[in-house]
Parts: C-alpha cells; sequence; structure tokens
C-alpha cells in the first residue's frame, strides 16, 4: 500500500472527478488501492467533488483518512472543473484523469506509462482504435457516441476516432501547460484540452482498451449532448483566432 512518504514524488496521479458518487466511489477506491499495492512506482488519488448533494464528500475524506495517499479537493459545478482543478493540484509526472465508474478497468493504467508506452504529451484511451473492446454497450449509445465523434472531427480535431473516453493521461508539464488554458466546464472539455495540446505542438496518442458500459452514468444523452456541440464550436472559434497559443 502507499505509504505517506510517497506523497514527495509520485510517478502517477489518478484525478477523479466525483459529482453525486456516494455509490460507486468506495468500490472504486477499493480497486485502485489493491492496484497501486501491486505496482513498484508511487502514486497519488486526487478525488474532486464537485457540487454534490449526496454523501460523496463524506465518503472521500473517510477513505482519505486511513490512506494518506488520497486527497479530496473541491471544485465548482462540472466535470471540467473538477478535472482542471485535480490536474493542477496534482504532483505525478504522469496524470491520469479517472471516471468514478472504472468503465475501463483500473489495471489498463499502466498502457499509460513507461515502459510499456513513451515520448507523448497527452494518451487518451479509445474505445474505438484497433484492439479496443466494447462491453454491453446499448447499440443507441454506441450510435450517439459515433456521431458526436464525427461532429468532433469536422469542427475542431479530425485525426482521432475517441475523444470522450473519460480516461487520459497527460505528462505533468503538459497538463500544467494545458490546464491552465482550459476554460470550461462541462463536458465539452476533455475536446478542448485535446485541442490545446495539439495548437501548442504537443503528441496525442490514442490507446485502445477494454471500456463496460455502466447504465448508471452521469451523462444526460440529449442535454449533454447538444450542450458538448456549443463547447466544441466554441473550441473550433477558439482555435481560430489563437485563444490556446498565446
Amino acid at each position: 500500500m502507499p505509504t505517506q512518504e510517497s506523497q514527495t514524488a509520485p510517478l502517477l496521479s489518478i484525478i477523479i472527478p466525483a459529482y453525486n458518487e456516494e455509490r460507486r466511489l468506495p468500490i472504486s477506491l477499493r480497486k485502485i488501492d489493491a492496484f497501486l499495492a501491486r505496482q513498484p512506482y508511487q502514486g497519488e488519488v486526487l478525488v474532486v467533488e464537485n457540487g454534490s448533494s449526496d454523501r460523496t464528500t463524506e465518503v472521500a475524506e473517510s477513505f482519505a483518512a486511513e490512506h494518506p495517499y488520497v486527497r479530496v479537493l473541491h471544485s465548482e459545478k462540472g466535470k471540467g472543473a473538477a478535472v482542471r482543478k485535480g490536474m493542477l493540484a496534482a504532483a505525478g509526472e504522469y496524470r491520469f484523469m479517472c471516471d468514478a465508474d472504472l468503465s475501463m478497468p483500473i489495471d489498463e493504467v499502466n498502457k499509460f506509462l513507461p515502459p510499456v508506452v513513451n515520448s507523448y504529451a497527452v494518451a487518451m484511451a479509445s474505445r474505438e482504435a484497433p484492439g479496443a473492446n466494447r462491453y454491453n454497450e446499448p447499440f443507441y449509445r454506441h450510435l450517439m457516441g459515433r456521431v458526436f465523434n464525427q461532429i468532433v472531427r469536422w469542427l475542431a480535431i479530425p485525426q482521432f476516432q475517441d475523444t470522450q473516453c473519460g480516461f487520459k493521461c497527460f505528462r505533468g508539464d503538459i497538463a500544467a501547460e494545458v490546464f491552465e488554458r482550459q476554460t470550461m466546464n462541462g463536458l465539452g472539455f476533455d475536446v478542448e484540452a485535446v485541442a490545446i495540446a495539439l495548437a501548442r505542438g504537443h503528441t496525442v496518442i490514442e490507446l485502445p482498451i477494454d471500456w463496460y458500459f455502466d447504465a448508471d452514468s452521469r451523462v444526460r444523452p440529449v442535454h449533454d449532448t447538444i450542450r458538448m456541440v456549443r463547447e466544441v464550436w466554441q473550441v473550433r472559434r477558439n482555435l481560430g483566432e489563437g485563444v490556446y497559443t498565446r
């Protein structure tokens, strides 16, 4: 199990945005704890609560009280705000954003770290890259995701198949550079963060993962998709105006 001393120089920071996650968070934190205990490197976990109305904060703080490598932070509402807060507060050489449902099994994290993969600024988990596997996903959700990805490719980032998977790894110095400029609090923040990295000349790669659909999703398919399209359009405008390269 990671010790308090491991906080001085962790290789890996795992950032978990947590909105009304009192049910799923304890299970996921136990899985992450077991995973880190098996690793030869040091790690930290940052749970970023963002406007929950349930016991998310209490649950996270209770776990953190017994696991010194875990920190509980708070941000304004929105997944983008939570991830930004965590990325800028993290100390890891690699900083991995991770959905609280662990729809990507936590053991897959090592696919994003040396020596398995080297020399990148941002590595995106992809449910569409060759070798990826999706499990239990309803057809309509898959279709909606593909339509949205096509919109992303038309408007902002043409070269990637899956910008919306909730698991991404940023090299620490690049995380600071990107998230100091990232502005969106909504779900479009994924696209914005990747667009910023690309606009600033950094290498972004897609890595295939195993991914399991969770019916207890925080995404509201229609409402959130409309908002995300608006945000992607704003990313396009920002790219055109050079906002991210100033």
